[in-house]
């Protein structure tokens, strides 16, 4: 027909332009540094090397955007889903446990925690009984999770940084709790894995 126009070919999902991505990134990372600023003042606390993790994951999420649902039943795809997916469940069961249990007090003197993390109890409930990290091991599947939706040089090396960063946030997490529950944090320590039951 006469002056009919062929509409463009239509993604899945929108693109985003590559400035708008930067400037999510650095208004994201802007709120993040105002949420952990305490922590970035101190290289002892275990926020500042988690502030370094949520970057890199913010950027793999970024770079990966238009591909969360491209391809939707490739084996990696479903990968992706089932760590997104456990990732969620992850989050949320340790959130609850630390509020429920751990009974998070303003009262805890440390300036570098923030809402649920003043916890005054130590929790070994739960998914607590068998990883001491529940929290960090779902951003390590959230990590590798968005990787899979477009693996590539780049998304490599973030995965790669966001990993080690969250190991260390871990590790120094772990002196932390040490130095306020003292000998029941190192009895559980040695019953319990940091992120995977019975293996790591």
């Amino acid at each position: 027909m006469a002056g009919s126009k062929t509409a463009p070919p239509c993604d899945s999902v929108a693109r985003m332009p590559l400035q708008w991505k930067i400037v999510v990134f650095v208004l994201a990372s802007a709120g993040f540094a105002w949420f952990t600023r305490k922590s970035l003042r101190d290289v002892r606390c275990h926020g500042f090397y988690r502030f370094f993790a949520w970057l890199a994951i913010l950027g793999l999420i970024l770079l990966n955007l238009e591909s969360w649902f491209e391809n939707p039943f490739s084996m990696s795809q479903l990968i992706s889903w089932f760590l997104l997916t456990v990732a969620l469940v992850l989050a949320l069961h340790g959130t609850v446990l630390l509020y429920r249990i751990g009974q998070p007090s303003r009262e805890r003197r440390d300036p570098s925690l923030v809402g649920i993390e003043k916890t005054t109890r130590l929790v070994t409930a739960g998914i607590y009984r068998y990883i001491r990290h529940p929290q960090y091991c779902s951003l390590l599947l959230l990590t590798w999770g968005v990787f899979l939706k477009n693996p590539s040089l780049i998304t490599t090396g973030l995965a790669a940084v966001a990993t080690c960063f969250l190991v260390v946030t871990a590790k120094v997490e772990e002196t932390e709790n040490v130095s306020y529950f003292g000998a029941a944090y190192k009895q559980y320590v040695r019953q319990t894995k940091m992120f995977i039951p019975y293996l790591i």
